[in-house]
């Protein structure tokens, strides 16, 4: 009986400390990862960046087109946007929100405003994230442009 109730109480401590994140540290991580995100497009690191999306399987559409799964993605990024810093612009996301859909799902929608000297952007983008292996990812990323106005206060 004693040792019933030690394996027990050894299984029920060993479960509860890290066993499932409650909705805030979710919300948190996925914040995380689009700050991750965000600093490693303003310094050059379109691979960083990359790391929050699924690889290889994540889904990406913008300007009406489907990019080529995560490759295809970085790609479009080193293609585009690649080379000096004021062709990269500066990216900012803002005005989360974040809609937990299943311990493994939740969506994100944002704002977001790239700042460069030649064709400024802004938009919407609506995110699926996914929780893999522990870590949550994009697994579908859907944005939306606008023409661009001035840079949103931070």
């Amino acid at each position: 009986m004693k040792l019933a109730w030690m394996v027990g109480a050894a299984l029920l401590a060993a479960a509860v400390p890290g066993a499932a994140a409650g909705p805030a540290d979710d919300e948190a991580a996925i914040r995380g990862v689009i700050a991750r995100m965000e600093s490693a497009w303003n310094r050059g690191d379109f691979r960083g960046y990359m790391d929050g999306f699924q690889n290889p399987g994540v889904v990406f559409v913008s300007g009406g087109k489907m990019q080529d799964d995560w490759q295809g993605t970085l790609d479009h990024y080193v293609r585009d946007y690649g080379g000096a810093p004021e062709r990269r612009g500066t990216l900012h996301f803002y005005d989360m929100t974040v809609d937990l859909l299943a311990p493994d799902a939740a969506l994100l929608i944002s704002h977001y405003h790239l700042e460069r000297p030649a064709h400024p952007q802004e938009g919407i983008n609506t995110r699926l994230f996914r929780k893999v292996d522990g870590k949550w990812v994009i697994a579908m990323n859907h944005v939306s442009s606008y023409e661009a106005h001035s840079p949103p206060e931070k």
